[in-house]
C-alpha cells in the first residue's frame, strides 16, 4: 500500500507583521499590545488583523487612531502592514485605498479647523454680549472705586448699585436666578440649602447667609445658611 503523502507545512506566519508592530511600539515606549489598544482606543481584535496584515478588515478610523499613536503617517502604516499580495497584485486597490484615507484626513483637518473657529466665534459672542451687560460696571467702577479710596466716610450703599443692577442683568440673561436673598428666613432643605454650622432637620427655619444660584432646574451652587 503506498504510503500517503504527508501535507506540506505551511512556513508562511499567519501574523508576519507582529514583530514590525513590536518595533515601532518600542520607539513610542508602548511594552504590550494591551498597551497599545488602550493608548490607540482600539480593540486587540483589530490589532490582530494589522498584525495578520488584513487591513481591508480595518476601518478608516482605527486606522487614523493607530497611526497618530504610533507617530506615522497613514500612507506609512498602509504601506508597512499591507501584505505582500495586496501591494503586488492589487496595485490599484491600493492606490484607491490611499486616496480615500488620504481625502478623509483633509476632510477631517477641515472640519477640526471649522469647529475652533466656530469655538472662537461663540467665545467672541459670549464676551461681546457679557461686556454689554456689564458695561455700566466697567465704566463707573473705576472711578467709584477711586473716590471711595479718596474719601473713607463714602456710603458703601452709593456705590453698591453699580455692581448690582450690571450683575443682576447679566444672571436673567443667562437664565441664573437665586435660590433667596441673603437674610432671608425658611425652611431648611439639604438639596438647596448648606448648613454653616450647627444641625437642623429638613423644614426647621434657619436663615440665609450667603445666597444660591439655580439655572432653571441645575443647581449650581446651594445657598449657605445657618439656624435660626
Amino acid at each position: 500500500m503506498p504510503n500517503a503523502q504527508c501535507p506540506i507545512p505551511n512556513t508562511q506566519s499567519p501574523m508576519p507583521h507582529t514583530q514590525k508592530l513590536q518595533d515601532l511600539m518600542q520607539q513610542v515606549g508602548i511594552s504590550s499590545f494591551k498597551g497599545l489598544s488602550r493608548a490607540a482606543g482600539v480593540s486587540e481584535r483589530q490589532l490582530l488583523h494589522l498584525r495578520q496584515g488584513k487591513l481591508e478588515q480595518m476601518r478608516v478610523d482605527v486606522l487614523l487612531k493607530l497611526s497618530s499613536v504610533l507617530q506615522m503617517s497613514l500612507n506609512e502604516l498602509i504601506a508597512t502592514f499591507s501584505t505582500v499580495e495586496l501591494l503586488q497584485d492589487k496595485t490599484a486597490p491600493t492606490q484607491e485605498l490611499l486616496q480615500e484615507i488620504t481625502d478623509l484626513r483633509r476632510e477631517y483637518d477641515r472640519s477640526q479647523f471649522q469647529l475652533e473657529q466656530q469655538r472662537e466665534i461663540l467665545l467672541q459672542e459670549l464676551q461681546q454680549s457679557s461686556l454689554q451687560l456689564l458695561e455700566s460696571l466697567l465704566l463707573q467702577w473705576p472711578t467709584a472705586a477711586q473716590k471711595a479710596q479718596e474719601n473713607p466716610q463714602l456710603a458703601a450703599v452709593k456705590i453698591v448699585p453699580l455692581v448690582q443692577k450690571p450683575l443682576e442683568k447679566l444672571l436673567q440673561a443667562w437664565g441664573v436666578e437665586a435660590i433667596a436673598p441673603v437674610g432671608v428666613e425658611l425652611p431648611y432643605d439639604p438639596q438647596l440649602h448648606q448648613l454653616l454650622e450647627g444641625t437642623v432637620q429638613p423644614g426647621e427655619t434657619v436663615k440665609v447667609r450667603y445666597t444660591g444660584y439655580l439655572q432653571g432646574e441645575k443647581l449650581l451652587y446651594r445657598a449657605k445658611v445657618s439656624p435660626v
